[in-house]
């Protein structure tokens, strides 16, 4: 469910195209407006105010919130703007090809549904002009390369059916695989967890729990290690709830000394208009603290109010 508030009769794109220039004019910007506007529009309504600001005023508007915000409010609010599915791919691109962080790449891709990752598949080759599966080949290596590439091109089911008897079967053989063995096949691995939906994925996770007395997470934990581990671990908490999957991510963005703001920032960006409510609710219940007030602590100035307001209410 999403936190995302929009006016039930929301202005036209021209008038929220005209708000926006008259908060660019003058000497400084006026950033509330910004905000104002920008954290309450959907992703077809921030794509219509692009269409119709560049109608009016021959320009970008992403190019001039870029001249007028600076730091990690320019930072999330330009990630704001864009689909989810283009979003998604922006941030691959990076974190692929750039900065090289396949931790947020992992993240990205293992927490996604097959339809999701269908279209941006799609987005990502006709935005860069090389298939998503050319850069992951070039930039991961290993067995977290076998499980992204088996990942992003496996199709799979997305409803709530379940086969026990095969998942209790699964069970049987993750465990052969890992646990029961001298070192771990892999391979098993990754075809079971690229191929199995999430739903049963669950299932299979409450069967290895029956079976061995503890869950398939600390088994994966015992028998693999780095970004393999991380992807696995991923694919199978977002397939039990993706909600606490994300409630602990945003807890390790904030934890500690320093903030990890690019993931802060991704997770509440990507996740408002998904299911960040649930986020909320769960980070509540786990770590007996609102996310509000926990960002709230952790971050500072326009970057804050953007992310409050993309957060909703303190509940």
């Amino acid at each position: 469910m999403s936190t995302l508030n929009v006016p039930p009769i929301p202005p036209s794109p021209r008038d929220d195209a005209m708000q926006l220039h008259r908060a660019f004019k003058g000497f400084g910007c006026d950033t509330s407006a910004v905000i104002n506007i920008l954290a309450h529009r959907d992703a077809t309504q921030r794509a219509y105010l692009q269409q119709e600001y560049r109608a009016t005023y021959s320009e970008d508007l992403l190019k001039r919130l870029s001249s007028e915000l600076s730091g990690k409010f320019e930072n999330a609010i330009l990630l704001w703007m864009h689909d989810p599915a283009t979003r998604d791919a922006i941030i691959l691109k990076q974190t692929l090809t750039v900065s090289k962080n396949l931790e947020a790449t992992t993240e990205v891709i293992c927490s996604r549904t097959p339809s999701q990752l269908q279209y941006l598949r799609q987005i990502y080759h006709t935005r860069f002009g090389v298939y998503l599966d050319h850069d992951i080949g070039r930039n991961a290596s290993g067995d977290h390369k076998k499980i992204l590439l088996a990942y992003v091109s496996t199709p799979r089911h997305e409803g709530p059916e379940v086969n026990r008897e095969m998942a209790e079967n699964d069970a049987k053989v993750l465990y052969k695989a890992g646990e029961k063995k001298l070192g771990t096949d892999e391979k098993t691995f990754v075809q079971i967890f690229s191929q199995r939906s999430a739903a049963q994925l669950a299932a299979i996770n409450h069967f290895y729990h029956a079976n061995y007395g503890h869950s398939l997470k600390k088994a994966i934990k015992n028998e693999t290690s780095g970004n393999f581990a991380h992807a696995l671990l991923t694919i199978v908490q977002c397939a039990e709830s993706p909600a606490k999957y994300f409630a602990k991510v945003l807890r390790k963005a904030m934890k500690g000394f320093g903030t990890d703001d690019t993931k802060l920032m991704r997770v509440i960006v990507t996740r408002s208009e998904i299911d960040l409510h649930y986020i909320k609710a769960e980070y509540l219940k786990k770590y007996k603290k609102t996310l509000n007030d926990a960002v709230h602590s952790e971050t500072s100035g326009h970057y804050r109010a953007f992310l409050l307001s993309l957060l909703g209410p303190n509940q």
